[in-house]
């Protein structure tokens, strides 16, 4: 699985749109690690995650994001996430309902749940 980013930048209103295409996991998520990072060097007021072709998310996946969301605001700046595929979305809905619980014993557990959630949204989907 493979991801690809795509910037866009809007100067004007200090926004920088990321393009996510493919799946976020463990072997992409270094890359989209340092992604992030020179966007947050960069001092946008706002990096926005365009998730229209984003089709798989991973628990590292989502460190790398929770880690950039948490860097911009401590630095008085946001992350937004925007155009979730119905998978992508059960996962936000899942630790949305779960903030402060931990109910996995590691992360292989964690992902393999991940894993079951999406497929079946999209099997649910393709319907």
């Amino acid at each position: 699985m493979n991801l690809n980013t795509q910037l866009h930048e809007d100067r004007e209103k200090s926004l920088l749109r990321v393009s996510m295409i493919g799946g976020l996991n463990t072997d992409t998520a270094p890359g989209f690690e340092a992604t992030l990072t020179e966007a947050i060097a960069d001092e946008w007021q706002m990096v926005l995650l365009d998730m229209q072709a984003l089709d798989y998310v991973s628990s590292a996946g989502l460190r790398v994001i929770f880690k950039a969301a948490k860097q911009l605001k401590s630095a008085g700046r946001s992350l937004a996430v925007a155009n979730r595929q119905p998978q992508i979305e059960k996962v936000f809905e899942i630790l949305q309902a779960l903030p402060d619980m931990a109910v996995f014993s590691n992360d292989t557990e964690l992902d393999e749940y991940l894993d079951a959630m999406q497929a079946k949204v999209r099997d649910r989907d393709a319907h």
